[in-house]
Parts: structure tokens; sequence; C-alpha cells
């Protein structure tokens, strides 16, 4: 399955800190992994609107049930704006009945960083796995 390539909805001040998050779903099954694919384009739709967004890309792997995420944002507070709002927030309650699996990690860069790239956020993820 293709990918959603990194796109910048607002750009950060040239010498500004952003918050980035990278994020690695896993779903129990297939249809599951079909159910999150096709929320995915929406959500991404509403990240490109959201207040304080910076970034957004996408990597499915729709038949290994596997999603990753990577996201940068203009302060935690804009991301976690965003979690709480909809239809992010009842997409993601949601696919908590077909998740296998969810880790997140949470770093800063720069913002000529920009765009960020999947070798680090995967990097960062096998780290720091936090399950929810």
């Amino acid at each position: 399955m293709p990918d959603i390539p990194w796109s910048t909805p607002t750009a950060p001040a040239p010498d500004a800190e952003v918050y980035v998050m990278a994020s690695r779903f896993e779903t129990e099954t297939l249809a599951g992994a079909l159910r999150f694919f096709l929320k995915a384009p929406g959500i991404i739709g509403q990240i490109r609107k959201a207040p304080g967004a910076h970034g957004v890309a996408l990597r499915a792997r729709v038949f290994s049930r596997t999603f990753l995420t990577l996201s940068a944002w203009e302060d935690r507070d804009a991301l976690y704006r965003f979690a709480r709002s909809e239809p992010h927030r009842s997409s993601s309650r949601a696919a908590s009945a077909y998740m296998r699996e969810s880790a997140f990690t949470f770093w800063t860069v720069r913002a000529g960083e920009l765009p960020l790239g999947w070798a680090e956020a995967e990097r960062r993820l096998a780290e720091q796995k936090t399950e929810y």
C-alpha cells in the first residue's frame, strides 16, 4: 500500500523548536487493518487543518497489519488538542477494539530538521516502546 508522504500544513518559524510524535499501530486482524487504513486519510486531513500542526506522514503496511505515523507540532498542547478533537477522538477509541499493539514516542527537533524521516522514527520507536 502506498504511504501518505510528509506534508507541511503550517511551516514553523525557522528557529522554532518542534514537538514530534511517532506512533506504531498493529491490528489483530486484516479486517482491522483495512478499517484503520480507510479511516487514515480523514485523520491525516484533520491533522492538516489542526492548529499548530507542522507536518504529518503515514506509512501503511496493510497486509502486515502495521501502521506508522509521524507528526510535528508547535508544542505538546497542540498535539493533545488535536488528539482530543473529533473525529480523531472517536476513531482512536473505536480502533482500540481491534488493535493488537500501539507504541508512541515523543521528542523535539529544530524546525530546520523538518521534514522528518522514517529511519529516525523507527529507531526511536524501537528504543522507547511505550504500550497503551
